[in-house]
């Protein structure tokens, strides 16, 4: 009962987690509260909202495959320079989640797919027994191989270029034209 937490945060790291309950609305709960918590925090354009898609999936499949009666599920989010961690710790350690090929009119089975997707990098932590923690990370800085040079970064236009840009210019107007005919 007594376990020692080994995990350190790294410096500058902001650090969220809870316990929810196994339940429906126990999962909607750590969507919303995740993205009240990622809200504080300026982050690039979209990571919230992929985190907050990232939280609903992987805290649906902790209720829905990783119940056990009783228990509760875990949200950790940990948020350094580099990275956004998304943890989900549920007490079925036995139960490790795989993605499946669903059929196409099935209404579920998509949810690790979409993690997949959506997560730079993924997996599953087993223990200590008889928990497992499914996890997911975003990257926040732009790995230099994608960098683009038009999202913002510098160096889109030339110096001698961004100098003759003038904001404010507006193009002429042009000349107008008689709706009468003189004839």
């Amino acid at each position: 009962m007594n376990q020692k937490n080994t995990t350190q945060s790294p410096p500058g790291a902001r650090d969220f987690g809870l316990l929810l309950s196994s339940t429906p609305r126990g999962a909607r709960l750590a969507r919303l509260l995740a993205v009240e918590w990622l809200r504080e925090y300026e982050l690039p354009y979209g990571t919230t909202e992929a985190a907050a898609q990232l939280v609903a999936e992987l805290a649906t499949n902790a209720v829905t495959h990783g119940r056990v009666a009783g228990r509760d599920f875990r949200l950790a989010l940990r948020l350094s320079p580099e990275v956004l961690r998304i943890e989900v710790t549920d007490t079925r350690g036995n139960a490790l989640p795989r993605p499946q090929q669903a059929c196409r009119e099935a209404e579920s089975g998509r949810g690790l797919l979409l993690v997949d997707t959506l997560a730079d990098r993924w997996g599953v932590a087993p223990g200590p027994v008889p928990q497992k923690t499914v996890w997911a990370e975003l990257d926040l800085a732009p790995r230099p191989e994608h960098r683009n040079p038009c999202s913002g970064d510098s160096g889109c236009l030339p110096k001698e270029q961004e100098e003759r840009k003038n904001p404010h210019q507006t193009p002429p107007l042009p000349a107008p034209v008689s709706l009468h005919s003189q004839e």
